[in-house]
């Protein structure tokens, strides 16, 4: 995909030639069922977690068509990257952006994953450059639910209820305008996580901001300041 207007970002990095292509498996969780003397029967449940394969060109030397944030990075550059991806027990976010004539970003894929496995090919023909094969899988986040039981006890059964959590007194309020200052290492979707319990509200701070932020949604820096605006 070299030159055609795609970023691969693995967290913060960018992938300086895009792959030439993407394979994307999203399979259900049904399952089915045979019925005695009855055929067949299928109960539909959550869908299982999306998984991601690609293979990506890492240059040892400078071509005109690899693009990089900060200047040229080595192949050990994106290596080490990916080996902390895979070992550090971490969730990251996987985008893939495209950028339009005009200079417009649209994301085509934004996804929490997990670095499932990557495998190095060395090729005579390619020189020095690396070919790597990627394996990513979504994650979701999950947790606990507090179950409380009150009251006395009727027969031999107590009454349980579910409550829900009250919100912290500290939480941001989502219904006020607010002003933020970036700071190093944030993102828009981490601010939006924040402040709004939701990641995927950063395309809501970033339409508020086009004045401020002049390139896509990655391009914020420290000392920024922008609005939050009312969710």
């Amino acid at each position: 995909m070299a030159g055609s207007g795609y970023d691969f970002y693995l967290d913060k990095c960018l992938l300086p030639v895009a792959p030439g292509k993407i394979q994307i498996n999203v399979n259900n969780g049904n399952k089915t069922i045979k019925l005695i003397n009855e055929g067949q029967i299928n109960l539909l449940k959550s869908p299982e977690l999306t998984e991601i394969e690609f293979e990506c060109e890492i240059p040892q030397v400078i071509y005109p068509y690899a693009v990089y944030r900060s200047g040229f990075q080595s192949a050990e550059y994106f290596l080490n990257y990916f080996e902390q991806l895979k070992v550090n027990k971490k969730p990251f976010q996987f985008i893939v952006s495209r950028r339009l004539p005009g200079g417009n970003t649209l994301y085509g894929t934004n996804i929490k994953v997990s670095m499932e496995e990557y495998r190095l090919t060395e090729d005579a023909e390619n020189g020095f450059d690396l070919t790597v094969k990627i394996k990513l899988k979504q994650y979701r986040d999950y947790g606990t639910r507090t179950v409380s039981v009150k009251g006395a006890v009727t027969s031999s059964f107590k009454t349980v209820s579910m409550e829900k959590q009250r919100p912290s007194e500290s939480a941001p309020a989502t219904n006020k305008v607010r002003n933020y200052t970036i700071r190093s290492g944030d993102t828009l979707f981490g601010i939006a996580k924040e402040y709004y319990g939701d990641g995927s509200k950063y395309a809501d701070i970033y339409k508020a901001n086009r004045g401020v932020i002049t390139g896509g949604p990655l391009d914020i820096k420290e000392g920024q300041i922008i609005r939050l605006p009312a969710v």
